[in-house]
Order: structure tokens, then C-alpha cells, then sequence
């Protein structure tokens, strides 16, 4: 037997470190770090942004309630400098409550926490229960988007197409838990409200949001949402609590915090082939959905109200065909509908994963093209469109869409 050959540790050190990098993104970009505050916020109001900036960046550990089980330790670290995700803090939804009623929260539903802490057990997904993966979005200018009143964004839904446009875009509607306030003009639909946030439109509002984030992301309880996460495998594991992991205020500080986020900035506006892009866009019917301009009703927060703003979403759910369909569902979305996300921040996306892009819902596109290839459903239209152009029609409108 030949003797045991040992790496030198320099060498091994530097080997990890190779290892490590191609693992996990590098931080991002100065340019495509989008947290700075509104410009036109109040001293005081600056005070409740930072104090959500600092909530938000906190790397929550055993002594401060993280876990037992869960999928990251911060927010920040599934929303590096408030843009979109990477693939190694995706999340893997499973089971609730839906359109066909495939609960199965009794096998750890809705969302599978890999993570535990020392002495428990990470999750594993059950066999033979629908999910889907879900790559945490853009989360700059979400206040803008919280802003919009329903009936403006009503207006923009068709779900029986009466235009005969083949786009046929609706809200999707859930249940609110007891202790989310909906949105002012919000109307009750049969004892549901409709959704904005989320890959499939499920939360009504950024405060549902991060509730459901503290809780699900991170097993951080709050008194909204008093109970911990627990993997099925671990039956002796702490459940509800009375003394919350964070209180009522770091939670409505870290909302207002996603309230008054700087919208993403846009690039190159003036480019020639920018310009033509943004034709081509509207041309081959991609703003159907894409919707390019919205206005902000009243908001209590000055910053945002009455603003026009232009994010590239109807925030509505649309029918993306097969090529989209997981057969997971959440209020009352069909399988293959998803909501329309927005396009604003979509050429720093490579920025902020690393040096590559994880595109769609779940991150299957490497590239922007590959991403509209997946469109089908009421986007093949534009789908066969777009595989029409000529070359140059096509580069012009991927420079608008990296402008974006």
C-alpha cells in the first residue's frame, strides 16, 4: 500500500476557497445594489428605514430564534443588496390550502426548511407531493407596487378575453389570516382578497409577506405568526411561543423598510437600439402583460403617493402553458398560472447570481432569451413572434429588456 499522500494546508485553504466560489455568488455590484431609502423621506421616516435596513440585514442565529428548522439566516442573504436570488437560498414550496386542496401540511407544507439547528432535523420533500421552487425576487421598489389601487389594477385583468387579444390576466384571491389589515379600497371577492406579492400573486400586502418570510424562511416567530416551523421528524420540537423572536415593531420597520426602497434604476434609455427594443417590445405584444406604466394611489407616506412609476408588470396571474406548469397551486392560481413579474431590474440580475442569471420562477433560464422560450400559454403569441424577428430586430429589443 502506498503511503497517504497529505495537501499541504496553504494548498487545501486556497483549494476550499476555488470551491466555495463557484458555490455561493460573490456580493454584488455597486451597481446592482438597489437599497438606498426614498429620496423625499422625512428625518423621522429615515430613522424607521434604517432601523428596517438594520432588521433586515440580521443574521438571526439559536440565540436570537432561528430555526430549529429553516432555509436562511437573514434576509438579506435571499435578497443580497435588495435585488433577486440565487439558487442556493431557492426555496421549495409544497402543500396548502389551494384551488384543489392538496394540503399536506401535516408532511411539513408549505415550505420545505432543509436547515436545523444542532439536535434537529432538516426536512427532506416528501415523495409524491406536488412543488415548486421559487427564486426570491427584486424586492426594490416594492412599495411602489404595494401603492396601486386595485381598481387600477382590475382594470388591467380580462379573464374572459372580451378583447380577443388571446391575454386573459386575473387577480388571484385567498383567504386572509385574522391579523392582516387589507390594503385601503381592497373589496372582498366570496371571502377572499385579491394578491399582489409573491410568484403567484398569494399575499395580499409586504406585511403578509414578511410575516410569512420571518416564520417560513427563517422559523423567526412573531405574534402574528406565534408558531415555529417544525419538520414532522421532529415531534419533540418547540411550536408556539409567547415571547416572540422579534417584536411588532422590527417587524412593521423591516415592512416600511420594503415600502421605501428606491425603484430599480433603468440604463442606456436614450441608446438607439434601446429605443427600437422598446417598440419591438410593445410590438410583438409582450406590455399585454408586461404592463409598462402604473400610477401609485394616496399613500400616508408622501414619497409614494400618486407616483407614476414603470415596473413591466399587471401583477395578475396569467396561464403560462405547459412549459410553466409544476402542478403546485396557492389561493386560487391554477397550475400553470403565475404572476406576471416585474421587468424593472432585469439586466443587474447577473450582477447579483453571481456573474450568470437564474431567470422564471424557479431559475430553470440561463439567459433572457431562454427565459421568453419558456413562454407559452397566452405568451406563445409573442413567443412565435420573438423566434420571427430578424437578428437585428432581436438584439435591439435584448438591449431594452438589459436596459431594464
Amino acid at each position: 500500500m502506498s503511503p497517504q499522500k497529505c495537501i499541504p494546508l496553504s494548498l487545501g485553504i486556497a483549494i476550499l476557497a476555488v470551491a466555495c466560489s463557484k458555490l455561493v455568488p460573490g456580493a454584488p455590484s455597486a451597481a446592482s445594489v438597489m437599497n438606498a431609502p426614498l429620496s423625499e423621506l422625512t428625518p423621522d421616516q429615515l430613522k424607521v428605514f434604517n432601523a428596517g435596513a438594520a432588521e433586515f440585514d440580521e443574521e438571526y442565529a439559536s440565540a436570537t430564534g432561528l430555526g430549529p428548522i429553516y432555509v436562511s439566516t437573514s434576509c438579506n442573504s435571499c435578497h443580497a443588496g435588495d435585488n433577486r436570488g440565487h439558487m442556493h437560498t431557492i426555496l421549495t414550496r409544497f402543500g396548502q390550502s389551494d384551488t384543489f386542496g392538496n394540503t399536506w401540511l401535516d408532511k411539513g407544507g408549505p415550505q420545505l426548511q432543509q436547515h436545523a439547528l444542532a439536535g434537529f432535523t432538516g426536512e427532506t420533500l416528501p415523495a409524491g407531493v406536488p412543488f415548486s421552487r421559487f427564486l426570491a425576487p427584486l424586492v426594490a421598489g416594492s412599495g411602489f407596487l404595494e401603492a396601486v389601487t386595485e381598481s387600477d389594477l382590475l382594470a388591467l385583468a380580462d379573464p374572459e378575453d372580451k378583447n380577443s387579444d388571446g391575454i386573459s390576466g386575473r387577480p388571484n384571491y385567498s383567504q386572509l389570516p385574522a391579523w392582516v389589515v387589507p390594503l385601503p379600497g381592497s373589496a372582498v371577492n366570496h371571502g377572499r382578497f385579491m394578491g399582489r406579492f409573491g410568484r403567484k400573486a398569494a399575499a395580499h400586502n409586504l406585511h403578509q409577506q414578511s410575516v410569512n418570510a420571518f416564520q417560513q424562511d427563517m422559523g423567526i416567530t412573531t405574534t402574528f405568526l406565534p408558531r415555529n416551523p417544525v419538520n414532522p421528524l421532529n415531534p419533540a420540537a418547540p411550536v408556539t411561543t409567547t415571547d416572540p423572536d422579534v417584536t411588532d415593531a422590527a417587524v412593521n420597520d423591516v415592512v416600511f423598510y420594503l415600502q421605501t426602497l428606491q425603484m430599480p434604476p433603468r440604463r442606456n434609455v436614450m441608446n438607439a437600439d434601446v429605443v427600437k427594443g422598446s417598440e419591438i417590445f410593445r410590438n410583438i405584444g409582450c406590455a399585454s402583460c408586461h404592463t409598462e406604466t402604473l400610477k401609485t394611489g394616496y399613500s400616508p407616506v408622501a414619497a409614494l403617493s400618486y407616483k407614476e412609476f414603470h415596473p413591466y408588470t399587471d401583477l395578475l396571474l396569467h396561464d403560462m402553458g405547459p412549459e410553466l406548469n409544476d402542478g403546485y397551486t396557492e389561493g386560487n392560481a391554477l397550475p400553470s398560472e403565475w404572476r406576471t413579474t416585474p421587468l424593472w431590474g432585469l439586466g443587474l440580475a447577473s450582477s447579483a447570481q453571481g456573474g450568470r442569471v437564474f431567470l422564471l420562477h424557479d431559475g430553470r433560464a440561463h439567459s433572457i432569451e431562454a427565459a421568453i422560450q419558456y413562454h407559452g400559454g397566452e405568451a406563445a403569441a409573442s413567443r412565435t413572434a420573438f423566434r420571427n424577428l430578424s437578428s437585428a430586430d432581436k438584439s435591439a429589443l435584448l438591449s431594452f429588456l438589459n436596459s431594464l
